[in-house]
């Protein structure tokens, strides 16, 4: 019996002139997380990612408030 081929799902987020991937927006906060608080990807316990197009920010909450800020989309 064949196996079920997996099915993929893209999240395209597309604003103004702009465009950005669910997978894209992670990955800037997983570089934020090791470049400039200098951590482990392996130390982010929960990530909350609020994506405000509107405002061209991302504002993030690490480990239930250990860290929390924004970056530009």
């Amino acid at each position: 019996m064949a196996a079920a081929k997996k099915s993929e799902t893209k999240v395209i987020l597309q604003y103004g002139e702009k465009s950005i991937t669910y997978d894209e927006i992670v990955q800037n906060m997983k570089n934020k997380w090791t470049y400039d608080y200098g951590r482990k990807i392996g130390e982010i316990k929960s990530m909350e990612l609020y994506v405000k197009p509107e405002e061209d920010k991302v504002y993030y909450v690490i480990n239930e408030g250990e860290e929390s800020g924004d970056f530009t989309l």
